[in-house]
Order: structure tokens, then sequence, then C-alpha cells
């Protein structure tokens, strides 16, 4: 490639500036650098793996897919249609163009460093991407897609991947997962996890379809309620002999209520005839939260929540293009109060884990630390979505640790769908662990020999025990 305008990423970057402090971080790098990644939550479909198909073209791989790319893109004047976004046939090149022109934009955000870091070095590419160099970029990228190593299974060697988790229906056959585990060829773990949304969420486009189908397929027979939470039961038991390890809730609030049996068959009978009232929909809701809660203690899955997403907040565009298109927006939420019902009776059960995700950082040290330091149960997910940037992620690191220490995190989630970011994101995450980690020495708040066994805990140990993996 030419060199006229260099593209790079510096074996320093993201560490502190300060340059005993860097030294120290250098070092913590090293101990967790070339370890697996673990990567309990992502949306990577297990087929992409299972099929192992080349990759289609450099616009369908690190555009299109990627809501980082394409909403800011939208920002600076392209339509969601000229980027191929909502299922719309899109000329990838055009689309290509698109991003190559908007390259600028992605400066000192989370989305341009993990380019950058795919571009350099998966591909090589050493000048920084433009509309002058868009095509010749397009067709490098194009061959070296169509190269045996760059095959997804090849990549899940390459980039070091231990365990990969989707994110999956709960009726789907997991027909792909089986495919994977049993070829004895291939031997990393993608494993399904529970997401039941779409069959909690009374508020959701087509909810009670998906109940009926639900209770259809699992429900043993059985009507109303009791075929209900028979049915999600058994798809639930279908998923753990599959793999699975977790449940997870992109819920719009972390509200939880608990309903006596005869009070939620009647609110689930309201909610199903549809027509039922906002207020009813949300105390559904709320009660199969803690429903899940209550599977959870009983069959072992470790819940994770995401809460305070205002998803498809755009009319237009979810009319258009439909949901998971880029415009979900962070809402302020309560964990505290919300939470109550939940925990008051399984914060302490024996094997229960919750991991709490949040969008809105006010809550880091004023709710979510505290929960975390003393529910033997509650666990801080890492910062997602918004927050899976250096700067953000070091303010959860500042907010949290000094009431909970470090044994209360459940470890980074990339939480991607753009299957090349992975290895880029997980090493963010260890850059910013160990920056904060060279401070505490450097402050002599904890040792340089503790601080290694630290950053090893957080990177690797914590999501495995953590999502049970």
């Amino acid at each position: 490639m030419s060199e006229s305008s260099p593209l790079e990423t510096n074996p320093d970057r993201l560490l502190p500036a300060d340059p005993g402090t860097r030294e120290v971080a250098r070092e913590l790098l090293s101990c967790v650098e070339h370890l697996a990644i673990v990567s309990p939550h992502g949306h990577v479909p297990a087929a992409t793996i299972a099929e192992n198909a080349p990759f289609a073209n450099p616009a369908q791989l690190l555009v299109t897919p990627d809501h980082y790319v394409t909403r800011l893109l939208h920002a600076h004047g392209a339509s969601l249609a000229s980027l191929g976004v909502g299922g719309v046939a899109a000329d990838p090149r055009e689309v290509w163009r698109e991003f190559c022109a908007g390259w600028s934009i992605f400066d000192a955000t989370a989305s341009g460093l993990w380019l950058t870091t795919e571009m350099t070095e998966l591909f090589g590419i050493t000048e920084v991407p433009s509309s002058a160099n868009a095509d010749r970029l397009y067709e490098h990228i194009t061959q070296r897609l169509g190269e045996p190593e760059f095959r997804p299974r090849r990549l899940m060697e390459t980039f070091d991947i231990d365990v990969l988790a989707t994110t999956d229906d709960p009726l789907d056959d997991l027909r792909a997962h089986a495919r994977l585990r049993d070829d004895t060829s291939f031997s990393r773990r993608v494993l399904p996890t529970f997401r039941p949304d779409a069959y909690l969420n009374a508020h959701a486009v087509g909810f009670v379809d998906n109940v009926e189908r639900l209770v259809a397929t699992a429900g043993e027979g059985r009507s109303g309620y009791d075929g209900y939470l028979t049915a999600l039961q058994n798809r639930r038991r279908y998923f753990i002999a599959a793999g699975a390890s977790a449940t997870d809730h992109g819920v719009r609030t972390p509200l939880s209520l608990r309903l006596d049996e005869r009070g939620a068959a009647d609110l689930f009978d309201r909610v199903r005839r549809g027509g039922c009232s906002d207020t009813d929909r949300d105390a559904f809701e709320a009660h199969m939260l803690y429903e899940m809660a209550r599977m959870s203690v009983e069959d072992g899955l470790v819940m994770a929540v995401h809460p305070g997403s205002w998803r498809n907040y755009d009319a237009d565009t979810y009319a258009r293009c439909g949901p998971d298109t880029g415009h979900d927006i962070p809402v302020a939420v309560d964990f505290t109060a919300s939470l109550r019902p939940l925990l008051n009776d399984f914060g302490k059960s024996p094997g229960f884990h919750l991991v709490l995700f949040t969008l809105d950082e006010t809550t880091f040290s004023r709710e979510l630390a505290p929960l975390a330091g003393f529910y033997p149960s509650v666990y801080l997910g890492s910062p997602w979505w918004f927050l899976d940037a250096p700067d953000a992620m070091t303010r959860f690191r500042a907010a949290v640790t000094e009431t909970t220490g470090f044994s209360r995190y459940a470890g980074f989630v990339d939480d991607t769908r753009a299957f090349l970011s992975i290895p880029a994101r997980h090493d963010v995450a260890r850059r910013v662990e160990a920056g904060y980690l060279a401070r505490l020495v450097i402050e002599h708040r904890v040792t340089l020999a503790r601080a290694r066994e630290v950053i090893v805990e957080v990177i690797d140990r914590a999501p495995r025990r953590v999502f049970k993996l």
C-alpha cells in the first residue's frame, strides 16, 4: 500500500502519558495481551462460524452491520438506505466509498480505534481511507477476503477466541451450534444465549403472535399462563442442553415485580388479548424479569440484564429500516428501587449470578457498585454500547472500584455484530485496565505483584467464573 498518508497503530496507544506510569502499564499489558479472548456476550450469528463462507465484501463486513459506523455516517448526511441498513439493496462499492469519504468523522471515537486496528493489523493497510483511495482499498480487502485465512473459522483461531457467546431467539433450533459442537476439527466454543425479550415485552411488535408460537411449540399442550411458563422453562432446558450458560435481557428498565400466581395469570390474559393499558404491559414485563430470576435460581443460567436503552427511537427509521438499525438512545434508569423485589427474594441465593449493565453513568457509583458490594449474586457488567470507549471505561473503573474492588466485575463483553472488530475491542479493554492498574501501582495503592494478578483476573478469570464458562 502507498506510504503517502500513514495509517498506523502505536504500541503505546491508550497507555498513560506519564513515562513512569506508562512503563508499568506496558508490563501489566504484557501479562494479558496474548491471552485467549473470552467473549460472553455478542451478536455474531453462530451460522457465520458454522457455514464458514467467505465474507461477501468489505462493505458487508465492516460497514453495514456495524451500528457504531452507520449511525455516525447518518448523522453526517448519509442515508441509511445508501449504507444498506435494514436489508435495503445497496451497491457495496458505493457504501464503501461513502465510508472512506467519511473516515475523519471517526477521529477520537471508539469506532476509529477499532477500525484503525482492523485496517492495519488484519489487512496491512498503511494509508488513511479517503475518497481518493476508496476503490483501491476495496479491491485490496476483497482480495484478502478470498484467502483461506479470512474464513470465519480460521479467524477464530487467528484471533484466539476461546469462547464466543451468541444471542439467540428462544425458538431457534440452534442447529448451527450443534454443527459446531459436533465438528471434532473445530476446537473453539460457540455457545448460545437465551434472549427472550420478544416473548416477555408486551410492548413489542408481534408479542401476542410470539407468545402463541412459544406455547404451541413448547407448552406441552397446556394453556394460559401455565403453558407460557412451561414453554419458557422447556426452552431454557433446550438451550442448556445445547451448551448455554446465560440468558440476556434487553429490558427497557430493570423494574421487577412479584405477583402471586392468580394475579400473574390474570395479567397474562389481559396482555395476551391485547387492548390493555401501558401500565399493564409494564407490569407484565417487570413480573417476567422477576420470573426469569426465579428460573435462573432453579436452572443455574446466568442472568445478564441490559436496561436503559430507548430502542428504535426514531419512528421514521424504524418504519423504513426496522429494529436494531442504530437509533437506540440511552435513558436514565433506577436500579435500587426497581430491583428490590427481585434482590430481596433471590439476591442471596447460592449459585445465582445477576450481571447488571448500564448506559447511565450516573448509576456507576450511586447504585451499581453498592448493590454489587452487598449482594453475592450481583456482578458489574462492563461499560457497553455508548460507554465501551476508553474514557468511559476508565470512568467506570474509577467510579466502582473503590466500593467493590475488582472481584465484583464480570469481565469485558464486546457486544458486537462486527466479527472482525472483536480482537480490537478486547485489546482496548486490556489497555484500559493496564493503565488504571498502573496508576494504582505508582500511587502505592496496589503492589506491582498484585496488579499482575488482578489484570489476569479481570481479563480472563472473571468472565469465565461469572458467566460459568
